[in-house]
């Protein structure tokens, strides 16, 4: 196993903050990397970050900058070794794309070149990075495979993924860089983030406000528990698409590998409002709205590639992964 330093981008945020986390307590030091916008509460990011270094001292190096900086960033890295890289840090978030599309431009396109020539330039053994099911659209075929066609995004943040997607392809072409995208369906669990449905359906049910139900509550979703996509994440980390012209996952014949990374089963809005009820002890107040531009109806990953290659084998079912996030978000706001 390496023990360079592995690089991991977005640091401070949700999915970045669990998987430094789950690579410092293997013994592998973590260069973290996060621009600390206030797209949410920063306050949030720099207690993930200070948690980080209280529980694993000198193994984290921490960089605030913006990876989108080209010249900020290549000054940073000078001085540090590392040959892994985990690139989760983007401008998240379906709906914000409709209000800010610059900053899904700078981070997700210009961000995402810059981190593939860092990988190019430095030689990393492999990249590992974050695409999304947002990709696919609003494809009707479920559950959602790899080899489907995912040319018709329906938000621009599902293009800027696609279009990371396809630079990967270029750069394991043409630098025989190894690459694999991972195509993240909804995360949830403790130090998760205020934008996510799960964050506002408690916040609103435990201060007795009414959520806000997109389609009248039928909508699909494959929630996957944090520290399942933890382990898918290192999982792949720790496999490297091979440079031997075969297909890959995702039909690639370059070192360049796309999975699913989801719960693989699907669960109805209404089913998840259930198990918040249970959790949190209180009934929820529905305020049912219609589809939400950007929106999708349902989500479903199919994880057999992933499974194939990996062994990846998502374990917590809602019943037990919400109830974990109440219980940490209760603690961490001390409602």
């Amino acid at each position: 196993m390496s023990h360079y330093p592995t690089i991991v981008t977005g640091a401070a945020g949700f999915i970045g903050a669990a998987v430094a986390d789950a690579l410092m307590a293997r013994g592998i030091p973590v260069i973290g990397i996060d621009s600390m916008n206030d797209y949410y509460a920063v306050s949030l990011k720099e207690a993930r970050r200070d948690r980080l270094h209280a529980r694993h001292g000198n193994l984290f190096t921490f960089l605030s900058l913006d990876f989108a900086d080209m010249d900020t960033l290549v000054r940073a890295l000078e001085p540090h070794r590392f040959d892994r890289i985990v690139h989760l840090g983007a401008q998240a978030g379906v709906r914000y794309s409709l209000e800010n599309p610059q900053a899904y431009v700078a981070s997700n396109l210009a961000g995402h070149v810059n981190m593939l020539e860092i990988a190019r330039a430095r030689k990393v053994e492999h990249m590992v990075y974050a695409s999304s099911s947002s990709v696919y659209g609003g494809n009707a075929k479920l559950p959602f495979a790899v080899e489907d066609r995912a040319d018709h995004p329906v938000s621009l943040y599902a293009a800027t993924k696609k279009a990371d997607e396809l630079m990967s392809e270029t750069y394991a072409h043409l630098f025989r860089i190894p690459l694999t995208g991972l195509r993240f369906f909804t995360v949830y669990g403790p130090w998760g983030r205020p934008d996510m449905a799960l964050w506002k359906f408690t916040e609103r049910m435990l201060s007795a406000r009414p959520i806000e139900i997109f389609n009248n509550g039928e909508m699909y979703r494959d929630f996957t528990y944090i520290d399942d996509i933890v382990a898918g994440v290192l999982a792949c980390l720790e496999r490297p698409p091979v440079d031997d012209g075969a297909p890959k996952a995702g039909g690639s014949v370059k070192p360049h590998a796309l999975y699913n990374i989801g719960n693989n089963r699907s669960e109805h809005l209404m089913r998840l409002i259930e198990v918040l009820e249970e959790a949190c002890g209180v009934k929820a107040v529905l305020d049912l709205l219609p589809m939400q531009p950007g929106d999708v109806h349902a989500t479903f990953a199919d994880i057999a590639a992933l499974t194939h290659d990996t062994g990846y084998a998502p374990s917590t079912p809602i019943e037990i992964g919400v109830p974990r996030f109440v219980a940490w978000y209760r603690d961490y706001t001390g409602i």
